[in-house]
């Protein structure tokens, strides 16, 4: 089979999208959580979350406006990050084996709930055609792969938290197998809407607002932890065959090298550590590295309190006496959670810990859980390490579970 490269990354999230300033803010354990800022945040119980802040009309056409959901939107500007980044020209007939895996767990959040306001509040008689087509799933991918030309597979994934790690996944077969020869994958979310965050507050586990410091109200694996915190944004990787990669000199960020994905077949809502571990041995496996061999894990971390120590359980099965050697940490303490987004924009926080040679800390861990037992990096990022191989986390709702291992070359 073919060995796959990472040869671009592009994100946008509540601390931005320029690498440098990004993994600065990571390091220094700074958080984008804040008040909401729409007009609804009055009547919701949790009015915090980790909002993307960006001018539309910088990137868009007010004629494209029209026809992308915000969600969209976000997709569109890390795709394009990304593949400039990645430094490719494809020729006209090199399109066709250039394709799109993408994942989203709601799609255009944004105008379904203005849909249903239109139609229920102020009792519309007709809607926008346009609505349809904002709201679908795929229409990140679409839009992606109309932009760059790409005729190969164009594909979405929808498992919820695990939905942008299974498109990565998912498009490094594609290459390995030799279906096509690169790919843009990722995902993206934007669900601050007022029907959204009311449903997630009526599910209970949305992190109480820290009324001192509303930024450190995400403390993953810390024993005072109060839930999860909602945030938006969007990661794209390029993947590309890695002769390619190297035949055109590309800066190559590290190999894809492998890939785990199960399924709890447990509870929709309750993680399963069994199920995790699997994932995570399936990854090491394919990438041929021996449990030790891993420098550091970008955990799943949603810091609520099954997830974290259902994660942690899974570690150590997974680990053994290494568990508590590898630095772990969470980057939802600072950018939220991205649902469907979550686990590109953490794989490629994973991919920069190899660049700069330094872990991110888990922000706001003030007390350690003795169910958390394991070395997730509290407070201030660890610089001047050699990090050679990563692992991603992500698990979702369902059951889904999907884990990225990586390695520089």
């Amino acid at each position: 089979m073919r060995r796959v490269a990472v040869t671009g990354l592009g994100f946008i999230t509540a601390l931005g999208q320029e690498p440098k300033p990004f993994f600065e803010s990571l390091m220094a354990g700074r958080a984008g959580i804040k008040r909401i800022s729409a007009d609804f945040v009055d009547s919701l119980s949790v009015k915090i979350a980790a909002e993307v802040s960006f001018d539309p009309l910088q990137h868009f056409s007010k004629k494209q406006l029209n026809i992308y959901d915000r969600t969209t939107q976000l997709s569109l500007i890390a795709a394009s990050y990304a593949w400039k980044d990645s430094g490719i020209e494809l020729l006209e007939f090199e399109k066709e084996l250039a394709g799109v895996y993408f994942g989203t767990g709601l799609g255009g959040g944004h105008a379904i709930n203005d849909l249903y306001f239109n139609l229920y509040k102020k009792e519309a008689s007709r809607v926008s055609p346009l609505f349809v087509t904002k709201i679908m799933c795929n229409s990140s991918a679409s839009h992606i792969s109309t932009k760059f030309g790409f005729a190969g597979p164009c594909v979405t994934y929808s498992n919820a938290c695990s939905s942008s790690a299974l498109a990565i996944g998912e498009a490094y077969r594609q290459i390995q197998y030799g279906f096509t020869d690169v790919m843009l994958a990722g995902g993206a979310e934007s669900v601050i809407t007022y029907g959204s965050c009311k449903a997630w507050e009526s599910l209970g586990v949305l992190a109480k607002e820290d009324t001192e410091n509303p930024a450190a109200s995400c403390r993953p694996f810390s024993k005072d932890r109060t839930g999860m915190t909602l945030g938006e944004g969007s990661g794209v990787v390029v993947l590309e065959e890695m002769e390619r990669a190297k035949k055109r000199g590309a800066t190559i960020y590290a190999e894809l090298a492998g890939y785990g994905s199960t399924a709890d077949a447990h509870h929709i809502t309750s993680p399963s550590p069994d199920g995790q571990a699997r994932a995570i041995n399936q990854a090491l496996r394919e990438a041929s590295i021996n449990a030790d061999g891993i420098d550091y894990i970008n955990a799943h971390g949603t810091a609520t309190i099954a997830n974290d120590i259902a994660e942690t359980q899974a570690i150590k099965k997974a680990f053994g006496a290494y568990a508590y050697k590898v630095p772990i940490s969470s980057s939802k303490s600072m950018i939220g959670h991205l649902l469907g987004a979550a686990g590109a924009v953490e794989f490629a926080i994973a991919l920069l810990a190899i660049k700069n040679k330094a872990v991110p800390p888990t922000a706001n861990l003030r007390q350690s859980d003795p169910e958390c037992d394991l070395d997730y990096v509290p407070n201030e990022g660890r610089a001047g390490i050699n990090v050679r191989t990563i692992m991603a986390n992500s698990f979702a709702f369902g059951g889904t579970n999907a884990v990225l291992v990586a390695r520089a070359v």
